[in-house]
């Protein structure tokens, strides 16, 4: 960041500074009248209660997921941006190398009518979501399975290993979906038997999605100045069509030692991968 940048981002913290100290003025001057309004900066693992997160340090949590209470993910797992795991009246468990996609949500309960702990326990090498926003609610995910996009799952719902729930599917309370069987409809009944392709392709996302949240890990932890630079070198080389720029007699020259975009500062990315 050069000296313009620095005085920008000083000048910028100081007006976030004198705004505060002007909205406790003006509640102060409001006395009676002031209604209190607590503004929530986002934190992706919260504690409740005597419960804390654990989320091992090879996991990708992105910058908007919130992960909150009696919650575990495994080694290489990754939570994508905006998914809530709400581990409050029971606890949520997540394995190795499972992906738990956009907009999903995945809570407990305490127990069912008959008095049954429900907590939410997802496998290792699960892909939840392919395309984002399922709900998951005190049920049962075993390895290598698949929920697509849209499909809740209620309580008591137990997925066995190589199984799958297609997208927008309501699997009931207390469903048992068999291994590798596909699931679909509201509600869901059993439709076909996976085949040997399809079961290949669910290990095969979950794979695909290690390897994209080391990516996305990698981008998140890109200092401000690492980022700008970036943005400066895409900018000024740029690739455009070649009969565009032959036309308006543009000639560009990329330097023999940088490949934009995927060669960035490739130590610095791969420090913060790993």
């Amino acid at each position: 960041m050069g000296s313009l940048g620095r005085a920008v981002y000083t000048l910028g913290n100081l007006i976030r500074v004198a705004g505060q100290g002007l909205d406790r003025l003006g509640s102060t001057l409001q006395g009676g009248y002031f209604i209190p309004e607590n503004i929530s900066r986002h934190r992706t693992l919260l504690n409740l209660y005597d419960k804390s997160p654990f989320v091992d340090k090879d996991a990708f949590i992105a910058p908007s997921a919130s992960v909150i209470g009696d919650v575990q993910v495994g080694q290489g797992s990754s939570i994508w941006y905006g998914a809530v795991l709400r581990g409050d009246v029971n606890s949520i468990s997540v394995g190795n190398g499972t992906n738990i996609q956009d907009n999903s949500l995945v809570h407990v309960a305490k127990s069912n009518f008959g008095g049954k702990e429900l907590p939410t326990t997802i496998g290792s090498n699960v892909t939840i979501a392919t395309g984002h926003s399922a709900v998951l609610h005190g049920c049962t995910i075993e390895d290598e399975a698949f929920v697509g996009m849209g499909a809740t799952l209620l309580d008591g719902v137990i997925v066995e290993k190589h199984s799958m729930v297609a997208a927008g599917s309501l699997v009931r309370q207390g469903t048992r979906i068999p291994f590798g069987e596909i699931w679909a409809g509201n509600p869901a009944k059993f439709l076909r038997k996976l085949t040997d392709e399809e079961i290949a392709f669910i290990s095969q996302s979950a794979i695909n999605y290690i390897n994209l949240a080391k990516v996305h890990a990698a981008e998140n932890a890109k200092p401000h100045e690492e980022i700008e630079y970036e943005k400066m070198l895409r900018k000024k080389f740029a690739r455009r069509d070649e009969e565009y720029e032959s036309m308006i007699g543009i000639v560009r020259e990329t330097p023999q030692e940088i490949t934009l975009p995927d060669n960035i500062l490739p130590q610095k990315a791969q420090k913060a991968v790993q």
